[in-house]
């Protein structure tokens, strides 16, 4: 099976950055892909990025239109970490960020990730 814990998460204003953390451990070919999901209260949870190191171990990177060009998606293999760096936040950033793992990736629907993290909580004020 699959652990997933992530951390970073807090408060910031408008403009500031934030680095989220995801450390996974469990099978590895259970997590070639690996994603980043948010839910706002009384809303859907949506997909932010994924990066897939199905054939690729450094990894193919994806993300969601309103997170694109301000958020990044990487990964430390030797630490079993994945990482969310988010850059020029604003207040509709502001949500539950959970980490996700799947074998492999096949959509940007939670339902196509079988392993979750408890989440973080990311504020952002105006």
């Amino acid at each position: 099976q699959v652990q997933l814990v992530e951390s970073g998460g807090g408060s910031v204003q408008a403009g500031g950055s934030l680095r989220l953390s995801c450390a996974a451990s469990g099978y590895s070919y259970l997590r070639n892909c690996m994603g980043w999901f948010r839910q706002a209260p009384g809303k859907e949870r949506d997909w932010v990025a994924t990066i897939d190191s199905l054939d690729n171990d450094d990894g193919v990177t994806s993300y969601a239109d309103s997170v694109k060009g301000r958020f990044t998606i990487s990964q430390d293999n030797a630490k079993n970490t994945v990482y969310l760096r988010m850059d020029s936040l604003k207040p509709e950033d502001t949500a539950m960020y959970y980490c996700a793992a799947t074998p492999w990736c096949s959509g940007t629907s939670a339902d196509t990730f079988s392993y979750w993290g408890q989440g973080t909580q990311v504020t952002v004020s105006s």
